[in-house]
């Protein structure tokens, strides 16, 4: 049964507390081997303090959210893409090199995603590079118990490939990689700005994150997918165009995802009165 996870901590707190209520929770559709790592995943209190330390790493820096709320985000956007690919036949590097299933695939999606931003623990500069060597020291152990060895190894190592295509020159070249590429970048929506909108100075990052009001990711006609995302200002053209542009540019699916972005509402609304220097 899922049970609801706690946000992060606003202030200062015990790493017993701070981490003593956090789940993942993601669609799993009757993929056992992502149930097993899920819930791996949710009771290793070395991952989720690790998880805690990035929300806590990024609010010293003044950074948009980095915690598991974040990780969940992705983790969702990431299968959801999956599933929409698979279905076109897209077919992921599990399945066309390791003649494994898509339900592999998607463990090493999953795992990724669990994974990509633990190098904030350390530092932002160069966290992706930092969390190819948490991963490659925690993950094998979450999945000792759906793996036997040699299939563990590939899936460690996919998953590694996938960590590090998330960066952005990252140059990934699987289908999972790039699909964990994406769906970092989609999450943009006004949540990730609470922190440095609401409690600190303004940037064009939290400002941007703030014009977007939602994300919605389904089934295209021309192509695999199709993202649509509502903006309440023009400022959000720079998640659009910076963030998500970026990273969807040599993720290997430019061919399989349209995104369309638009503002419906008559008037911009105003994201901050006055800014000063």
């Amino acid at each position: 049964m899922e049970r609801e996870s706690s946000p992060p901590p606003e202030g200062p707190a015990h790493p017993s507390d701070a981490v003593s209520n956090v789940a993942l929770n993601a669609p799993t559709r009757g993929n056992r081997k992502l149930e097993r790592l899920l819930a791996a995943a949710n009771t290793s209190d070395r991952l989720r303090a690790i998880w805690h330390m990035q929300h806590v790493v990024a609010g010293r820096m003044g950074m948009s959210d980095h915690s598991w709320v974040h990780v969940q985000i992705v983790l969702n956007i990431a299968l959801r893409l999956s599933r929409l690919l698979s279905r076109r036949g897209v077919e992921p590097a599990m399945v066309g090199e390791h003649l494994m299933r898509h339900h592999d695939a998607e463990v090493v999606i999953a795992a990724a995603c669990l994974f990509h931003d633990t190098g904030m623990s350390i530092h932002r500069t160069d966290h992706e590079a930092y969390s190819l060597f948490l991963a490659a020291d925690l993950l094998p152990s979450l999945l000792e118990e759906i793996y036997d060895e040699p299939e563990r190894a590939v899936v460690v190592a996919e998953t590694l490939h996938a960590v590090i295509g998330h960066r952005r020159r990252g140059d990934p070249i699987t289908v999972e990689a790039g699909i964990v590429r994406v769906a970092d970048a989609l999450d943009l929506a006004q949540g990730r700005s609470r922190v440095p909108f609401e409690n600190r100075r303004p940037n064009i990052h939290s400002l941007s994150a703030a014009a977007i009001d939602a994300v919605e990711i389904k089934s295209g006609e021309e192509r695999a997918v199709t993202i649509e995302i509502a903006m309440n200002n023009s400022a959000g053209i720079f998640q659009v165009d910076e963030l998500l542009a970026t990273k969807l540019r040599g993720s290997g699916l430019e061919e399989q995802i349209e995104v369309v972005a638009r503002i419906d509402a008559e008037h911009e609304k105003r994201l901050v009165p006055v800014f000063r220097i």
